[in-house]
């Protein structure tokens, strides 16, 4: 039997019970987590979203030349200043990450992974903090891919405005300072990513390592908003069944969490290929898969829920209908956001609720289009 196979079945086995679906945002009893302690402790980092100014200064030309998925960590520092006025600087490692943005024909300046020791941050706001995913401006030169930065910042605020199951996010205006060139400071936005285990861990779960997760093994209603989010933000870059084709781990864009005798929630990230954002690159990297989903570029949606989700599909409507001005609030309310980015934003998003309350407009999208498994 194969490695696939053996996760399949075991997986399988979890063929869910109705009895267990439960509201997304409900509160769940914490299981048996295999996550460290320090990630189930507080993380000051994420109790708040005000606005980080930090600096980073490290041996940049040398972290941003190595692109490699084994890139090598490199000593750097992290400085800001404390509500006190006093200044902290923590010792991090830092090194490149990602897949897309990790190319350098598209991102002269790609994601990082900031790794905190928990001796040198304790007490410090990065506290309980191992190893973040920092996601950076791209490019450079380009001014619309700070745009972007806000965007996909807003759109995880969006969705953790639905359920407690979601990645939290720290927005941050970081100086960087390149240790071995002679180079200005460069100050652009960026945020921070909850860790996978302390997502996890907060919920009362733990991350799932797993190649596969069959469908029905996953809570259907918290599955339900998932797909009806990321239609809602034309995102066709996700899948809470399999792998990426380079990774040992399911899924794509999604990680799974909860307990190993079920149940299984799919959590999702990586949103930069989204209608919603539409960036300058995202037609570019997808258009390999258009003709699959039977779109022409991203700001095109395509629902790719399961046709076993349409009895919960009004839930997940009536979840997103009471949260609308909330969402828009969020991008209203986000400083430095452009007034064109913020109009194109919100118009996108009118067009998904005017969608889902429109019959006719509802089967051809939802009920038509959805995926047999």
């Amino acid at each position: 039997m194969t490695r696939i196979a053996a996760a399949m079945l075991a997986l399988a086995a979890l063929v869910w019970d109705p009895a267990h679906a439960q509201d997304p945002r409900t509160e769940r009893a914490p299981a048996a987590a295999s996550a460290r302690p320090s990630d189930s402790q507080s993380a000051p980092l994420f109790e708040s979203h005000e606005l980080l100014t930090l600096t980073i200064d490290a041996p940049l030309k040398t972290i941003l030349d190595d692109r490699s998925q084994e890139s090598v960590e490199r000593p750097g520092g992290l400085s800001y200043e404390d509500s006190e006025g006093n200044s902290v600087r923590i010792p991090v490692e830092i090194r490149t990450r990602g897949t897309t943005r990790l190319e350098s024909s598209i991102c002269n300046f790609p994601p990082l992974r900031v790794n905190f020791s928990h001796a040198e941050a304790e007490g410090t706001l990065f506290a309980n903090q191992d190893k973040l995913k920092l996601v950076t401006h791209c490019q450079d030169r380009r001014s619309e891919h700070e745009q972007y930065v806000l965007q996909e910042y807003l759109v995880y605020r969006m969705y953790a405005l639905l359920t407690d199951l979601s990645y939290r996010v720290r927005l941050a205006r970081i100086t960087y300072i390149d240790t071995e060139r002679d180079r200005a400071p460069l100050s652009k936005y960026a945020f921070f990513i909850e860790s996978d285990d302390g997502m996890a861990a907060r919920n009362g779960w733990e991350v799932i390592h797993t190649r596969v997760v069959p469908p029905d093994a996953l809570d259907p209603v918290q599955l339900s908003l998932l797909e009806v989010f990321q239609y809602m933000i034309g995102n066709p870059d996700w899948s809470a069944f399999s792998k990426e084709p380079d990774r040992l781990d399911c899924c794509h864009n999604t990680k799974p969490i909860g307990h190993p005798a079920g149940p299984v929630f799919s959590v999702p990230y990586d949103f930069d290929l989204s209608g919603v954002i539409g960036t300058r690159y995202a037609n570019y990297v997808f258009e390999d898969h258009f003709d699959r989903l039977g779109i022409r570029s991203v700001r095109e949606r395509r629902y790719q829920g399961r046709c076993d989700s349409r009895p919960r599909l009004d839930g997940s409507f009536q979840m997103l209908n009471r949260n609308r001005e909330a969402m828009y609030a969020l991008y209203r309310d986000q400083e430095d956001l452009e007034h064109d980015t913020l109009e194109q934003s919100l118009d996108y998003l009118d067009d998904f609720f005017e969608v889902i309350t429109d019959p006719d407009e509802m089967q051809r999208e939802f009920h038509r289009k959805c995926r047999q498994f």
